[in-house]
């Protein structure tokens, strides 16, 4: 029974694909509420398979899970966010540095670039 609802689901699709463009005369508004109509049905019978089922189960474990994290405070946030910037710009200008340094290290043994 699975297959089948699964053969509905892919002709469901491939049809509201081919009659998104087969009706092309008609404005977009409506070809969109036919798509998204045609995807709401496909995607509904898609949940009444085992493996929609098991999705959905999914879903509602994660939802739930979702509610027992404890998100940081509104300042704990902006603490860390300016600790991040301000050690990214530290490795950068440590970066820059080496880089110069070895730039002039190249010129120096090269004898080209560098100014």
């Amino acid at each position: 029974m699975n297959s089948f609802k699964w053969a509905i689901v892919f002709f469901l699709i491939i049809g509201g694909a081919l009659g998104y463009y087969q009706i092309s005369d008609q404005s977009l508004l409506v070809r969109s509420i036919g798509i998204f109509a045609i995807a709401a049905l496909a995607i509904f019978t898609a949940f009444q398979t085992d493996k929609g089922k098991q999705l959905w189960q999914f879903g509602m474990a994660s939802k739930a899970e979702l509610r027992k994290v404890v998100w940081p405070t509104r300042q704990e946030t902006v603490q860390t966010t300016v600790l991040v910037m301000a050690v990214v710009a530290i490795v950068g200008l440590i970066l820059w540095g080496v880089d110069m340094v070895l730039l002039k290290t190249v010129a120096w043994i090269t004898g080209y670039g560098g100014s």
